[in-house]
């Protein structure tokens, strides 16, 4: 007798077709507990699958946003970058963009992040390590030293300081006579995630949301190429989110900051049609790829539902993929190099517009320059000798891919309903829920490594006595010392009073209503830092610490 399916049925509608009996097995789940059939046929297809599905670049975008996706254009190769000095960073950027790299992608420091100078004493032990240390307009102007701004996009994933980071990159366009309508890229400019899994934010939410919409504001008047906001599911997922959790509450934050767009009175079509998403590229490659169509259809149906919004480019997900840097094992780190490959075929086959890919030993540390070329090799065998380039969307059709696509996409609206039961995302951080799902995730899967009921080669099965290899990059305590002599004489070297004024105009700013946007950047070019700017806020925001409501 053939034994019984586990799989539970999503709650929609099927096509008829008659299923040929099962074969005994064992029963599997992904590794976000979506059940496995030992074979997929017709009778899975989801029953508008049977009727018709939309081509690439027709709405919902389940197969794609463009017609010919990569046959047209290949998905931009922006490695993401970023350690001790700027002028360290500048030439790591210069050597990637030489070795067939197609965009920037910037990784700040820990003080950066929160809004500390390189010589603050909250930023000692932490300067250019994570991420390059930026302070002032200098150190803008050396990042992005000979630099094409104009021809080259750039992503900065910041958030807490994204208007600054923002800020100082349009002052350095400005002083090289670069118009600002022909700047792109994205800053990340999500902190609601930032309370959620990540703890870079800095100041209580409702002023993190005007911040953030300030942002929206000043890229639609001035930047208009730029994507005012990356909203991230990838920092969740390395938290420990499931696919299904990454997708519903990357998309409930989405809707937020839409709606906090509409509360501020912009225009929904403008803001929407520059929003970007950041999503993570996991180990299974099939559920992945099924995550991206259905993060896809979801939002372009959201958009309708919750806003009335039918402009085809708005309704457009575009998103960049970063693979899983939590999946990385520092035991047996060759191994690495194959579960990025994985992980960018999945982020290829499901439709990113934009990806990076891990170096393989950057479980050990920053990355070697060596490691980051193989990453980048990587994308580059993808793109021109894999064959997935080769036609839209190639999975489409497949019984089992198609059938994850549904079960993907009606778990996420039960998880989504689950949240306006709540009163919404806001609500929902604030009582713990959302943290609190990802705990509970981030607990079964350890214990599933630790049982070994979840193999992860060479940590728990095909394992080795060999040591683990020394990090592959160690900061030099010097760039501390360095930086702070020389933010002394940048200080020292400055107008005073003209600093003053324009310090006094971002707390006057912050204590109404106008956008921040303006007096932020008039700041950083009259020389103050990132530090002093966010000190002005700090001075009338306050700071948002672990515990308090996020309401």
């Amino acid at each position: 007798m053939a034994a019984r399916s586990t799989r539970r049925t999503a709650p929609r509608a099927r096509a008829t077709h008659p299923r040929p009996p099962q074969p005994d097995a064992p029963p599997r789940v992904t590794p976000s507990d979506l059940p496995v059939r030992v074979r997929y046929d017709a009778g899975d297809l989801p029953r508008d699958l049977a009727r018709r599905t939309p081509a690439a670049g027709e709405a919902p975008y389940t197969r794609g946003i463009h017609a010919s996706m990569y046959r047209s254009r290949l998905w931009t190769m922006r490695q993401y970058a970023g350690f001790g000095t700027a002028a360290q960073t500048n030439e790591r950027f210069r050597y990637l963009l030489a070795q067939g790299q197609t965009g920037l992608s910037v990784a700040f420091d820990l003080p950066t992040q929160m809004g500390y100078d390189s010589d603050h004493a909250l930023a000692r032990g932490e300067v250019g390590k994570v991420g390059v240390a930026i302070s002032c307009l200098a150190d803008m102007e050396a990042l992005l030293d000979q630099l094409p701004l104009d021809r080259v996009t750039t992503s900065m994933t910041i958030n807490a300081t994204a208007p600054l980071l923002l800020g100082f990159y349009v002052a350095v366009a400005d002083a090289r006579g670069t118009p600002r309508s022909t700047l792109g890229g994205t800053v990340q400019n999500d902190v609601l995630k930032e309370y959620i899994a990540r703890g870079t934010y800095i100041y209580p939410p409702q002023a993190s949301l005007r911040l953030i919409t300030d942002l929206f504001q000043f890229t639609a008047d001035e930047v208009p190429q730029w994507n005012s906001i990356s909203v991230s599911g990838y920092h969740m997922r390395e938290a420990g989110a499931t696919a299904v959790q990454e997708l519903a509450f990357t998309l409930a934050d989405g809707l937020t900051y839409l709606e906090a767009a509409r509360d501020r009175g912009l225009d929904l079509t403008r803001i929407a049609r520059r929003i970007s998403f950041f999503f993570n590229a996991h180990n299974h490659l099939f559920e992945e790829v099924a995550k991206f169509r259905a993060a896809r259809k979801l939002w372009a149906e959201l958009l309708v539902e919750r806003f009335g919004l039918h402009d085809a480019e708005a309704r457009k997900l575009r998103f960049h993929t970063q693979t899983a840097g939590s999946m990385l094992t520092a035991q047996q780190p060759l191994n690495n190099v194959v579960r990025v490959a994985v992980q960018g075929l999945a982020a290829v086959l499901g439709g990113t517009q934009s990806l990076h890919t891990n170096s393989y030993d950057e479980a050990l540390g920053l990355p070697s320059q060596e490691s980051a070329l193989l990453a980048l090799r990587t994308q580059q065998v993808l793109a021109h000798e894999s064959g997935v380039t080769d036609a839209v969307d190639p999975l489409a059709g497949s019984y089992w891919v198609e059938s994850m696509t549904a079960d993907l996409e009606a778990r996420t609206r039960q998880v989504l309903a689950a949240i306006d039961a709540q009163g919404g995302m806001l609500e929902a951080i604030a009582s713990g829920w959302v943290q609190s799902q990802i705990h509970q995730a981030a607990y079964q899967w350890q214990r599933d490594v630790e049982s070994g009921a979840r193999v992860v080669v060479g940590v728990n099965r095909f394992v080795d006595d060999a040591p683990l290899a020394a990090p592959p990059f160690s900061q030099d305590p010097a760039v501390e010392r360095d930086r702070a002599r020389f933010l002394a004489d940048w200080r020292a070297s400055r107008p005073a009073a003209t600093v003053e004024q324009a310090l006094a105009a971002v707390t006057r700013t912050a204590r109404g209503t106008d956008s921040l946007l303006p007096p932020i950047l008039a700041a950083l070019t009259a020389r103050a830092t990132l530090g002093e700017v966010c000190d002005a806020m700090r001075d009338v925001f306050g700071v948002h610490r672990p515990g308090e409501s996020v309401k």
